[in-house]
């Protein structure tokens, strides 16, 4: 009896020696996944920060740090469109005709183009005042400007006048005659001021009715010749404006 005791009771040991040993296995088996868990993290990780952009690390880089740099160039940039804006405002492309402000008499083609006579006479003998009293600067400028380019338009609209049997006038206008004694008292800064006062003023005028003949006008030779006439007295217009402005800071 106590010999057939031995052998099982060493059966069971044995038994139970092998769940002890199948248990640390499978822990060991449980620490490995976990350690390969762990390490399959860490590969992702290093995958992710493997594919940041180049840079990424740099602090003005990060998500919210980007909203202020964005910024602070957008405002860089929209400063240089002011000052653009500014430049441009400045310039002499935003002067423009009123068909409805004050404008010289065109009731038909003839008296438009007497009163455009008029006006070239206008602007080329004031100007021809203004360099005879020494004028500087912007002045001086827009004077020499005036002598040529309504010289021109002068030229150009008498092959017009010729064709349809109008004469023109070879002279300044009444109200300018009245005014001429005026500006010939003036010398220095006061006369060049009063000078770009009235280029201003003619300049307008002309832009002014330039545009509303031209929506009246039936005459091919008179709509070519306004629409290559009005954007130079438009010219004109904004160079005075300048000077006004100008003179008022």
């Amino acid at each position: 009896m106590k010999r057939s005791f031995i052998p099982l009771l060493a059966t069971g040991l044995l038994a139970l020696a092998s769940c002890g040993d199948a248990n640390k296995s499978t822990s060991a088996e449980g620490g490995n996944a976990s350690d390969n868990t762990m390490t399959s993290s860490a590969t992702s990780g290093d995958t992710v920060s493997a594919n940041m952009p180049a840079g990424s690390e740099n602090p003005e880089n990060q998500p919210q740090n980007a909203g202020t740099i964005q910024g602070t160039t957008g405002n860089g940039a929209a400063r240089g469109v002011d000052g653009a804006g500014a430049s441009t405002m400045g310039g002499t492309g935003s002067a423009k005709g009123d068909p409805n402000g004050p404008t010289a008499p065109h009731k038909d083609d003839a008296e438009f183009m007497k009163s455009a006579a008029h006006s070239d006479q206008n602007e080329i003998q004031q100007s021809k005042m203004a360099l005879q009293k020494g004028v500087t600067g912007m002045a001086k400028e827009m004077a020499n400007k005036m002598i040529a380019d309504h010289t021109k338009s002068t030229t150009e609209l008498k092959a017009i006048a010729a064709k349809k049997g109008v004469k023109l006038p070879t002279d300044m206008d009444a109200e300018h005659k009245a005014l001429a004694p005026t500006m010939q008292k003036l010398s220095g800064k006061a006369f060049e001021q009063r000078y770009m006062a009235q280029m201003l003023t003619d300049h307008q005028k002309t832009a002014n009715t330039m545009r509303a003949h031209e929506q009246m006008t039936q005459d091919a030779d008179l709509k070519a010749f306004i629409g290559k006439t009005v954007p130079v007295v438009e010219q004109h217009l904004g160079m005075a404006q300048q000077h006004s402005g100008h003179s008022n800071m």
